[in-house]
């Protein structure tokens, strides 16, 4: 698997166009919301979103720009997780996911130093995977994979008791998103 089979599998669980009225993130095609698509140079209308330009927006935002291939070079499951829920959360809130669970794991600083979760993805952060990962081997990376899980399965809830109009997506979010590392 790589990034291509990543953002094949993402394009056919998002579908194609939408408009839900409680959706806040408005027109949205193949998981692209219209301000994403006209902040990355697309112009056109949203039922008419290229393909090709869901792919460079999900490739560039989603797994360049953060910085998850060099994730993926110390664990490819981890890595997909950040992808996934970068895409439906956010690059920061995916990231400091990461950071959350790696400083939890760590035992009190006897495996590695604690980050700062900044929510920002650097050296100090993969030096931190790549020393759980050393310990913990690649059934670490399950564990990690359910504590990066929990946290955002937390988020989902608490998304959906904040503003009931997002009650419509906890199903789906939960259903869609969490687990999903099953499919690497």
């Amino acid at each position: 698997m790589d990034i291509d089979d990543l953002i094949d599998e993402v394009i056919a669980r998002e579908g194609g166009y939408s408009d839900h009225p409680a959706d806040r993130g408005g027109p949205t095609n193949m998981g692209i919301t219209q301000a994403v698509a006209r902040a990355n140079g697309y112009t056109g209308a949203m039922q008419a979103l290229p393909r090709g330009v869901a792919e460079n927006i999900y490739r560039r935002l989603y797994w360049e720009r953060p910085g998850y291939a060099f994730v993926a070079e110390t664990s490819w499951s981890i890595a997909a997780e950040l992808f996934d829920t970068a895409i439906n959360m956010g690059v920061a809130a995916a990231t400091g996911f990461l950071q959350r669970a790696l400083n939890a794991l760590n035992r009190n600083q006897k495996d590695y130093p604690d980050l700062k979760v900044d929510r920002s993805l650097g050296a100090r952060t993969l030096a931190a995977l790549r020393a759980f990962r050393a310990l913990r081997g690649a059934a670490g990376d399950r564990v990690l994979l359910k504590a990066i899980e929990a946290l955002q399965g937390e988020r989902y809830i608490a998304l959906a008791e904040s503003r009931p109009a997002n009650e419509v997506f906890l199903y789906g979010w939960l259903a869609n998103r969490i687990g999903s590392g099953e499919m690497q």
